[in-house]
């Protein structure tokens, strides 16, 4: 392995339970008790902790599980691990550090799970003793995905080959693809990746709770497009703000993503209100070939990443044609699909043209969420007719044009945040919209895993 380059290890490759290695955990939300059960599971002990008040309940949750012992802060579990890891939030990170940092055990590895490594690895190079190693790691997925071939960064910060191969080992039971990282490279690649598509989504969930709809209600939200972004969508607002926020706002490679998302979405929109057809069409095509390639050496596979017909299956609402779902919330069942401008889309595969994004180049470290956006650009993209028809129905069609409108106001409100910094606003912007769409959560994470499942196993076949 060398520092820096971006490979797989096999997700079968064999490791040995160490009984004298312990792994501490420095906080446990939803990844942190992940990693507790996961990694237990395996044999593995582990040492953890949470904020002091949470101390009982988390007792009590792993009372039955004897590789679990849970500690009352940081210092107690500093002191006796081997390897600790910092599960906290990317904009704490600094003082929960700073705060158990010089506990750490004589001789010990560290590292973090959080989403945004520069102030992670800037915290640590302060905080912690010149004798402790630092490998940190984040799997790039939630906590309720299979860890079986999903990618786990792995950054050889500051540690001896020693060091490094047992973490390695350690990770070695999750059976995910190791892929190796500079900090810096992992917050390129994660702003490239997910900064952007958590941005589209956050944007969709202001726009449809705005004109104060449930999507999957209505007549035009219908079909395989459609359930990604409302799947997808749910699936983002179900989740904790921080995640979201600690990506954008403390990753110095997600701002500029961002903005250009924001800026994409502004003038094409800008364009379909002109009713400015060729100066639309040459604007998207012009992206195309440059993200996706000419039609006689295109950069995707022969076969496409997502399969419409299993998309078609997890929908919220139901239609005429398949019956599938929960209804449309009127006791009725949808008609087919209506033709959509698909701005959304449109707007992330400009962004990605005006950065010289190329995706396909990121595939070995990307999350599921990531890949089933890419598959929706991909095939509105490639499928004969679907880009031009998107085109003209931006153009001519206003069916959508008021969604379309508080989609860019979205966009751009999330953009600024970002580039003020704003961590309260984004907490209350995101907050007011996910209790718009709270009742609707249950169903939809569970169909949103489903999806995400059915779409991975069938890109095996």
């Amino acid at each position: 392995m060398t520092e820096g380059t971006t490979s797989a290890a096999p997700a079968a490759a064999t490791w040995k339970l160490d009984p004298d290695f312990v792994v501490g955990l420095i906080g446990m939300g939803d990844m942190g008790k992940m990693y507790a059960h996961r990694l237990s599971a395996a044999g593995w002990r582990i040492m953890a902790c949470d904020r002091e008040e949470k101390y009982d309940d988390l007792v009590k949750e792993f009372s039955s599980n004897n590789n679990v012992q849970i500690l009352r802060n940081g210092h107690l579990v500093s002191r006796a691990s081997n390897y600790i890891i910092y599960s906290v939030e990317a904009a704490a990170i600094g003082r929960v550090v700073a705060q158990y940092g010089p506990s750490t055990r004589l001789g010990a590895i560290v590292g973090g799970q959080t989403s945004c490594k520069d102030p992670e690895i800037k915290a640590f190079e302060e905080h912690l003793p010149a004798d402790v190693d630092i490998v940190s790691c984040h799997s790039l997925h939630g906590p309720n995905v299979d860890t079986r071939n999903q990618p786990l960064v792995l950054i050889k910060h500051r540690a001896s080959d020693e060091s490094f191969a047992k973490v390695e080992n350690l990770f070695r039971c999750l059976n995910s693809k190791h892929v190796y990282l500079t900090a810096k490279e992992h917050d390129r690649i994660t702003a490239d990746t997910q900064a952007v598509t958590h941005a589209a989504f956050l944007s969709m969930g202001k726009a449809w709770h705005a004109t104060n709809s449930f999507p999957w209600e209505g007549a035009r939200y219908v079909g395989g497009i459609e359930n990604v972004k409302i799947n997808l969508m749910l699936r983002i607002y179900a989740q904790k703000w921080h995640v979201y926020a600690g990506l954008a706002i403390l990753n110095p490679e997600a701002h500029k993503q961002i903005g250009q998302f924001a800026k994409s979405t502004t003038e094409l929109y800008y364009l379909m209100l002109e009713g400015k057809l060729d100066e639309l069409r040459e604007r998207v095509y012009k992206a195309k070939e440059k993200v996706f390639g000419r039609d006689e050496e295109p950069k995707w596979a022969g076969e496409p990443l997502l399969r419409p017909e299993v998309l078609d299956q997890f929908t919220l609402g139901r239609t005429a044609d398949n019956g599938n779902g929960n209804g449309d919330g009127n006791g009725g069942v949808r008609g087919p699909s209506l033709p959509n401008n698909h701005l959304s889309l449109l707007a992330m595969v400009d962004c990605w043209s005006a950065l010289g994004i190329v995706p396909y180049d990121h595939m070995i470290c990307s999350t599921p969420l990531f890949r089933l956006w890419l598959g929706v650009a991909e095939h509105l993209f490639r499928t004969p007719g679907l880009l031009d028809e998107s085109l003209r129905v931006g153009v001519e069609d206003r069916t959508f044009s008021r969604d379309d409108l508080q989609f860019t106001i979205a966009a751009c409100g999330w953009a600024e945040c970002v580039s003020l910094r704003q961590f309260d606003t984004w907490r209350e912007r995101f907050a007011v919209t996910q209790k718009f769409f709270e009742p609707r959560f249950k169903g939809a994470v569970e169909i949103g895993n489903a999806m995400i499942k059915a779409v991975l196993a069938s890109s095996k076949d």
